[in-house]
């Protein structure tokens, strides 16, 4: 018929199948695959900040790191060259699959929104489009890599001594806690990754309409004016994500066991609203900002890399 012809991409002159185009998430997953191996020490540093100081889990009630490179100068001293890559292979894994689908669902989304349009999609695509666009593949993303996430944070927490590497881990999650340990911390986990996916291209856009847009334009539209551009944006999506990603590293890193009585002397956070509210009322409202030094330090150069590239 010819609605499955038209499925099938046919016409009756030519039945050749149009194939569906892998480049987004091919070179997507390998872009977000390097720039975690390059960043990844900061990211370390930035759990590691993040959990300390909490009055629930009494394994992070000492405040032993007073920023970013005392952080990993001490763990560097302490447990060696290593400990700042530990959690590297989940890390990797997850940006395969983070990274390969948020870019790949990020483009197919628009291509098929486009295709809706009356026009054919010929006409220019809107910033609100993008928008939701981005939202949706971030958000989508981010819940199926997950458990790559939770593995990626325990092992950087020291919470997974003695267990070896990313399959013995992941084997020991499931078996003690069952497949919701897994997915444990998934709503702040793709709340986060929405929020930052929604402020970054609106962030940048609006950055550089402004300085190098229009009259008034206080330089020209270049490298630099996307660099800066991409730093804002950057700083903006760290700023607004950084309270939900506190709360995701804490509800990740702790365990509920289920086959074994007791939870190693630390406490549960029952939700992601009992860990905010907690966090809040024990350690001030700017525990909800801890390691927010190295999370635009992270985010910082990787927006600046991107935006550049991209335009």
């Amino acid at each position: 018929s010819l609605d499955t012809r038209a499925y099938l991409g046919l016409s009756s002159s030519n039945r050749k199948i149009d194939m569906f185009d892998v480049t987004p998430y091919v070179f997507g997953g390998l872009a977000a695959v390097c720039a975690e191996m390059v960043t990844f020490p900061v990211d370390t540093a930035k759990t590691r900040l993040q959990l300390q100081g909490q009055a629930k889990d009494k394994r992070w009630v000492q405040v032993k790191y007073t920023g970013t490179l005392n952080c990993l100068a001490s763990m560097v001293r302490e447990e060696g060259v290593r400990a700042v890559y530990k959690g590297l292979s989940p890390a990797v894994l997850r940006q395969a699959l983070y990274g390969t689908l948020k870019f790949g669902l990020y483009y197919t989304a628009k291509e098929v929104v486009a295709k809706r349009y009356e026009d054919g999609g010929t006409r220019q695509e809107s910033g609100l489009t993008n928008l939701g666009c981005a939202v949706f593949a971030g958000s989508v993303s981010s819940a199926i890599a997950t458990p790559t996430d939770v593995i990626k944070v325990r092992m950087q927490a020291k919470a997974t001594d003695g267990l070896g590497g990313l399959y013995t881990v992941a084997r020991d999650i499931y078996t003690t806690e069952g497949v919701r340990g897994l997915w444990r911390g998934v709503c702040p986990t793709a709340q986060r990754a929405a929020l930052v996916a929604g402020v970054q291209l609106p962030v940048y856009d609006w950055t550089k309409a402004n300085l190098c847009g229009g009259t008034s334009a206080l330089m020209k539209d270049g490298m630099w004016c996307h660099f800066l551009s991409s730093m804002v944006a950057g700083f903006s999506a760290a700023l607004a994500s950084n309270p939900v990603d506190v709360l995701r590293t804490r509800l990740m890193v702790q365990r509920r066991l289920t086959t074994v009585a007791g939870d190693n002397g630390a406490a549960v956070y029952r939700s992601a609203i009992h860990c905010g509210l907690h966090t809040v009322r024990t350690e001030g409202l700017l525990a909800l900002f801890k390691g927010f030094v190295p999370s635009f330090a992270r985010m910082g150069p990787w927006n600046a890399i991107f935006f550049v590239v991209y335009e």
